[in-house]
């Protein structure tokens, strides 16, 4: 397996490297020290690392919001590395296969790494999966999505899923802005559920949507115009 260890305490990954260094199995590894080191660098590679082990607390960055950034980008396991228990409901929301707290053993890395081969020997999941209080929503199927405080409301009707993540953090991770188109301060939509666009004039609009929702173009979003008009009458 190829991992990628991303910890701003260079002990912490000297740490890593070694019990990594007695696993057969662990062809490559890769270090970083914060969020967006990592990401720059998974976004360099030809194909995404086969695990994560994520410290939480780091500057440019938390590992929860990184963790949701590299399961996008086709990371498939993510275990977290960190001395913070408060963070593990929001790590297995993730689907996180495991949350090591510091200090652990080498017999603690090695459960861990145990769920990750189980998990590497199953089909992956395709492309497009975003992972939401443990469950796999097709991104495609998501035909709005909304700010609600500090969260997003991922709609897939008839039923939503709420994720603690600001909308524009959301729509700023890989592969979301080709995805979801903002129009609204409040919300962005999926393109390819666009059904209908009525034009209000001064630059607003009103949407409707395959499942029926209605949702308002605001005037300081009217360049979306343009990119829905393929997609709908």
């Amino acid at each position: 397996m190829h991992v990628l260890i991303v910890d701003d305490e260079p002990a912490a990954r000297a740490k890593l490297r070694r019990l990594l260094a007695a696993e057969a199995d662990v062809a490559g590894l890769l270090e970083a020290a914060d969020a967006p080191a990592a990401l720059a660098l998974v976004q360099g590679l030809p194909a995404p690392p086969d695990l994560a082990l994520l410290d939480i607390e780091m500057p440019g960055g938390n590992g929860v919001q990184l963790a949701a950034a590299l399961r996008e980008m086709g990371v498939r396991c993510i275990v977290f590395s960190t001395a913070h228990a408060e963070h593990a409901l929001q790590a297995f929301e993730l689907a996180a296969l495991d949350y090591l707290l510091k200090p652990y053993t080498a017999e603690r890395l090695s459960a861990a790494l145990a769920r990750v081969r189980e998990q590497l020997a199953r089909p992956a999941a395709p492309p497009g999966i975003h992972w939401v209080d443990g469950q796999r929503l097709l991104l495609a199927d998501v035909q709005w999505i909304s700010a609600a405080d500090n969260y997003v409301e991922l709609h897939l009707p008839p039923r939503s899923w709420l994720e603690r993540v600001p909308l524009a953090e959301a729509l700023a991770r890989p592969g979301w802005a080709a995805r979801f188109l903002r129009v609204h301060r409040s919300h962005a939509v999926n393109p390819s559920h666009v059904q209908r666009i009525e034009r209000l004039g001064s630059g607003e609009a009103m949407l409707t949507l395959a499942c029926g929702e209605r949702l308002r173009v605001s005037r300081g979003y009217r360049d979306a115009l343009e990119a829905l008009a393929p997609s709908a009458p």
